[in-house]
């Protein structure tokens, strides 16, 4: 942790860390909380994770790897914890986050989401609910020449890689965009569009994921209470 903020230039604030806590029924994980503090120049140039406009290009800046190790996904589906956590690149990190917030400054951008718990499919959910009531739905075709067959489709929706930002932007700044990326020395691929009333996430001929948006905004809204 020390080394990433040495590297990224992020004060901490305070923070808490909890090695021994348990519950009725045993010991829990240890827990982490840490407290940063950041700097928005301009309020104007605020960038918030949800899609706002019909036709805007989708665009991640990373990459999507094998990485299901220590994902919300194996707990919650398979009720499993292991494997390795997805180790972070810090040259990769910067080169990512230089990206975003370069577009940012320069208004080519008009949502930037981090791919963080459950990955790329959850990261995409959130960016079309989280505009509520004016939420917009995205098609996404997963590209062969990017996202290859031999990573598994679990892996590539809720693999929890590091160093991934999801954002939306006008077709007419996609280069723009892509130029930034390239002199950044960061990873993007155009993963689809903004648009409709559904989240379609395809890869070649497959449908892997059709879901209504307002069932998922319906899920994720009460998760909780269904839980319990």
């Amino acid at each position: 942790m020390a080394e990433s903020c040495r590297s990224l230039g992020t004060p901490v604030t305070g923070g808490n860390v909890s090695f021994y806590n348990e519950n009725p029924k045993g010991a829990i994980d240890p827990t982490p909380m840490v407290g940063m503090l950041g700097l928005l120049e301009d309020v104007d140039r605020y960038c918030s994770p949800d899609f706002k406009r019909e036709g805007d290009l989708i665009i991640l800046l990373g990459e999507c790897k094998d990485d299901l190790g220590g994902s919300e996904y194996l707990k919650l589906i398979f009720d499993l914890k292991m494997g390795d956590s997805p180790r972070i690149n810090l040259e990769r990190e910067k080169a990512v986050q230089r990206t975003c917030l370069e577009a940012i400054k320069a208004g080519l951008i008009n949502s930037a989401h981090d791919c963080s718990e459950g990955g790329l499919a959850v990261a995409l959910a959130e960016c079309c609910i989280l505009n509520s009531p004016q939420k917009i739905g995205a098609i996404i075709d997963l590209l062969p020449s990017y996202f290859p067959s031999s990573l598994r489709a679990d892996s590539l929706l809720f693999g929890e890689t590091q160093s991934r930002i999801v954002i939306s932007c006008p077709p007419e700044n996609f280069n723009q965009v892509v130029n930034l990326a390239h002199k950044n020395k960061a990873p993007l691929v155009k993963l689809g569009k903004v648009g409709g009333n559904r989240l379609i996430i395809r890869r070649n001929k497959d449908t892997l994921i059709d879901v209504q948006i307002d069932e998922l905004e319906d899920r994720w809204k009460k998760g909780l209470s269904r839980h319990i």
